[in-house]
């Protein structure tokens, strides 16, 4: 192989890693990174309708006073939803405003959908907070947590722990 058809070769193997890459799941780079760092415990009675495939719940700063580790982008909240597989984390800022306006806006949680009260932009929370309608383009923000058993109880169940941490 002479140098010329190494150098080509480079170039074409270069061009096409860079299309897979853009041609990946969507994500959203737009919300700034804040750091989440917060322990549900799923037996605790503020969190038991998680436990049903399909729940939604929110949390922020002043849930059981954790402060800014649960408080998302610029205080906006988290949205935790519960897949049937796993549950997810997204953030509460919508990504459509932010983009365009350099809006914070707070998205309302409406059964499994996000909504945007200022853009009216829908996000489907059971499909990685992927928009539905509106002029929103890019889905939320999302941390995956993490399910771990901590032990069990005198009942002889074991007590779930959902742990999201996204380092700043």
């Amino acid at each position: 192989m002479n140098r010329f058809s190494g150098t080509l070769l480079f170039f074409v193997f270069l061009s096409a890693l860079m299309i897979f890459q853009s041609c990946g799941e969507g994500s959203n780079d737009v919300i700034p990174d804040v750091t989440v760092d917060f322990t549900i415990d799923l037996l605790d009675p503020e969190f038991t309708g998680l436990n049903v495939i399909g729940a939604t719940d929110t949390i922020d700063a002043s849930t059981n006073n954790w402060g800014f580790r649960s408080s998302g982008y610029d205080n906006n909240g988290i949205i935790i939803y519960s897949g049937p597989d796993e549950y997810y984390a997204y953030d509460r800022t919508c990504p459509h405003d932010f983009s365009e306006n350099g809006l914070s806006v707070r998205i309302k949680i409406d059964a499994s959908l996000a909504v945007c009260p200022e853009c009216g932009t829908s996000y489907a929370l059971s499909a990685y907070g992927t928009p539905l309608s509106g002029p929103g383009r890019l889905p939320l923000r999302i941390t995956k947590p993490v399910l771990t058993a901590k032990g069990t109880s005198g009942f002889g169940t074991t007590d779930m722990v959902l742990t999201a941490f996204s380092p700043k």
